[in-house]
């Protein structure tokens, strides 16, 4: 195991390409036969997609052009079809990758890709089930009392709309994850995080402010509380971080003194 991972590691840059080449060609069959298979599961994901909305009284959906059905269902087949490449995608790109990281880097991966995962996935989560339900009545609905309207949304809209909304707060999750690498790598540390806890809250709502996908207040405060409170649940791990760090330097000098 140990040879073939050395063999790797020293190919030439022909090889190397030859294997990324193969990755790809592995991972675009992935896509394609997932696609094909969302085609058949399409039309029961977009009528789960669509219950936050469905939902509220007074909103039908509606199709403009005589190609929008269509190129929905291929929209919503080709995020089947990632969704269910997905192990295949990430088995690949572990293969590939793995065998030229060194040890300490491995222990990194480890626990980034894991926990990345759960994030983005409570994340998207989150903005589907808590926060699209409260966005979507604000904005159908905000001065709907100064002139009677019906409201009227296109599947394709939507579907964007939503793809969108979610894979916004999806990124959004990730924060903890990426201030704990900087902290590992003492680039940060918890007390600075905590010692600029006020300055964090305004870029906080800044932030949210520009890469929330509605303009309305009440989604981007729903976007900025669960920022913060990741912001603080990474001061507290950061700590533990810190001190784990320590202890592993502390063991490395100890070793080295008994040699």
């Amino acid at each position: 195991m140990r040879r073939r991972k050395k063999q790797r590691v020293e190919m030439p840059l022909l090889d190397h390409i030859k294997e990324l080449r193969k990755v790809l060609l592995i991972s675009a069959y992935a896509i394609a036969f997932g696609t094909i298979a969302g085609w058949g599961l399409s039309d029961y994901a977009y009528r789960f997609l669509a219950q936050p909305i469905v939902g509220i009284n007074e909103v039908s959906f509606i199709t403009t052009t005589p190609m929008e059905p269509v190129l929905v269902k291929l929209k919503i087949s080709l995020v089947i079809g990632l969704l269910i490449a997905l192990p295949v995608l990430f088995w690949q790109i572990w293969s590939f990758i793995l065998p030229a990281l060194k040890k300490s880097e491995k222990k990194y991966l480890y626990f980034i890709v894991p926990w990345s995962i759960i994030l983005f996935l409570g994340g998207v989560s989150f903005s589907f089930y808590f926060v699209l339900p409260v966005g979507l009545k604000f904005l159908l609905f905000a001065g709907g009392g100064a002139v009677e309207s019906t409201p009227f949304v296109t599947k394709s809209s939507y579907l964007n709309f939503t793809l969108t909304f979610m894979l916004s707060f999806g990124l959004v999750f990730q924060l903890p994850i990426v201030l704990l690498l900087l902290i590992r790598l003492g680039y940060l540390s918890p007390k600075t995080l905590a010692k600029h806890r006020k300055w964090a809250f305004f870029f906080i709502l800044v932030l949210a402010v520009i890469i929330s996908p509605t303009p309305d207040i009440p989604t981007q405060f729903l976007m900025a509380g669960p920022m913060y409170m990741l912001y603080e649940l990474s001061i507290w791990l950061g700590y533990l971080v810190v001190r784990r760090r320590k202890k592993e330097s502390t063991i490395l000098n100890e070793g080295g003194e008994g040699r």
